[in-house]
């Protein structure tokens, strides 16, 4: 059987997953039809259960958790690493206008999630490639942007400028490292898939460490920014020990974030949950 799996173009999944998709590691007998699209397009596609093996925005799968059970290996979570909100430079009185427009990377992406709970009633939350945000907000089209990936690196030559850093404001707020993303897989296939399929990425990861250069053509391949640079600096970020495995501390923030969610962004108004983990709004 050829299991479909699927994450995105960006540096981390890239390097992490090189050595799986190229046969660089014992994948215990199993096979894969690969996929490669934006998270938030996985994030959709996760609520019609399109592939076995997916990258989910810890937000998109707060919304499938019944369906797909989260790995202990592959994710994006850390510390200082959370998405930025920026606004155009010169624009220092932003916050005092409302209503305002937020262009989002997706509204089950984490950094959308994060910008709800740091600024409720902040504006409208317009979604958009998070590729074309910094674009959006530099010519007018938006006030405010929510940058995630490479965008960190890059918002500065843009012409446009830090409000917030959304992660540090959730470990100020929490104590917890920032979920930011990870591999989901689906429950229909069971506990001992998920444990075989958690070992095989895990050796992906150890392989990804131990030969650094191995993956560069085929991250770059991918990369939405082109600067070798830039992309080993977002894999310097973004993969790290909780990739390897999320460990206590990683399960804790998850939990923590849940909670806030559930209280603050459903319970809160913010969305209406509806059957079976499906909520309104974009990609739903």
């Amino acid at each position: 059987m050829s299991l479909k799996l699927a994450f995105s173009p960006c540096p981390n999944d890239t390097f992490m997953f090189h050595a799986l998709v190229h046969g660089l590691v014992d994948a215990e007998g199993l096979s894969f039809d690969v996929y490669i699209h934006d998270v938030e397009e996985l994030n959709a596609r996760a609520q019609r259960e399109t592939y076995d093996i997916t990258k989910l925005s810890y937000h998109g799968w707060f919304t499938v958790r019944d369906r797909y059970e989260m790995l202990s290996s592959g994710s994006a979570l850390g510390w200082d690493c959370g998405p930025l909100l920026v606004r155009r430079a010169g624009d220092e009185d932003v916050l005092e206008r409302r209503p305002l427009k937020i262009a989002i990377p997706g509204t089950f992406t984490t950094g959308a999630l994060l910008c709800t709970l740091a600024y409720p009633g902040l504006g409208e939350q317009i979604p958009m490639l998070f590729s074309e945000i910094e674009g959006a907000v530099a010519r007018g089209e938006a006030d405010l942007g929510v940058l995630i990936h490479e965008g960190r690196f890059t918002y500065r030559d843009k012409g446009l400028a830090l409000v917030r850093d959304l992660g540090a404001w959730w470990q100020d707020t929490s104590g917890c490292p920032i979920p930011l993303g990870g591999i989901a897989v689906k429950r229909s296939l069971g506990p001992e898939f998920a444990a075989v399929f958690d070992r095989v990425l895990h050796r992906s990861i150890q392989y990804a460490f131990a030969h650094p250069e191995a993956s560069r053509e085929y991250v770059a391949s991918y990369a939405r920014e082109l600067s070798a640079e830039i992309q080993r600096k977002h894999i310097d970020l973004f993969v790290n020990r909780f990739s390897l495995d999320l460990g206590e501390e990683g399960r804790r923030a998850i939990d923590t974030l849940y909670r806030r969610y559930e209280r603050d962004y459903l319970h809160g108004g913010r969305q209406e949950a509806l059957p079976h983990g499906r909520q309104r709004g974009k990609g739903a």
